[in-house]
């Protein structure tokens, strides 16, 4: 498991364009908290620390605690909005979690023995169809990234989200869906330069 994630935070009623871009001028970060049965709610966050959080994978999928002037909410990250050129966090919104009620929220995918995979060792390349998928499941349960494993994907072959091990307690919502949404994740394709070899052998065999 990563390490927890806590922010310092800080109630604002000052808010509006003028007021974010003086913050922002100020190094801190607007941000809102909404969901649960409470009112949504202003807090300005550090940006040092911000931009120290979003260096974190975990930070995008797992709960994170705002320290609200001593009173701790538990949140998960559901959007940031970044300067076009600069890529610092403009805005950031939140979603507030409760330990009985189910969240959902997209967690990365790793994947792993992509070397040793079995369709890579006869000449093919993997193609990531999707990064992370989104999940369904109690705050407790939700798991800060999901394997897939390569190892024994053959040449022209497709790993599909009902592939995928999951941890207890953690669905997958396109599955939820129906079976016509259980998409590629990835694949093991022959790579253009094999193509090519193999075509030439082809039209060799043919002219003989």
């Amino acid at each position: 498991m990563s390490e927890a994630i806590i922010l310092s935070a800080v109630a604002r009623k000052d808010v509006g364009k003028g007021a974010s871009r003086r913050l922002r001028h100020e190094d801190k970060v607007p941000a809102i908290i909404y969901g649960g049965e409470a009112e949504p709610m202003q807090v300005t966050l550090q940006g040092k620390a911000v931009r120290k959080a979003l260096e974190a994978e975990s930070f995008y999928s797992q709960i994170v605690t705002l320290d609200i002037e001593g009173t701790d909410q538990q949140v998960i990250l559901k959007d940031v909005q970044r300067h076009p050129a600069k890529e610092y966090a403009m805005h950031m919104d939140f979603l507030r979690v409760d330990a009985t009620h189910a969240v959902t929220t997209h967690v990365p995918l790793h994947f792993i023995n992509e070397d040793s995979c079995v369709g890579v060792k006869a000449g093919g390349a993997i193609n990531h169809a999707r990064v992370e998928v989104e999940v369904k499941c109690l705050p407790a349960d939700l798991p800060e990234f999901i394997e897939v494993d390569m190892a024994a994907v053959e040449l022209g072959g497709h790993v599909h989200l009902s592939d995928l091990t999951l941890p207890e307690g953690v669905q997958l919502v396109a599955l939820l869906q129906g079976e016509g949404h259980d998409l590629d994740v990835a694949s093991v394709q022959k790579t253009r330069g094999a193509a090519e070899e193999d075509e030439a052998s082809e039209e060799e065999a043919g002219e003989e």
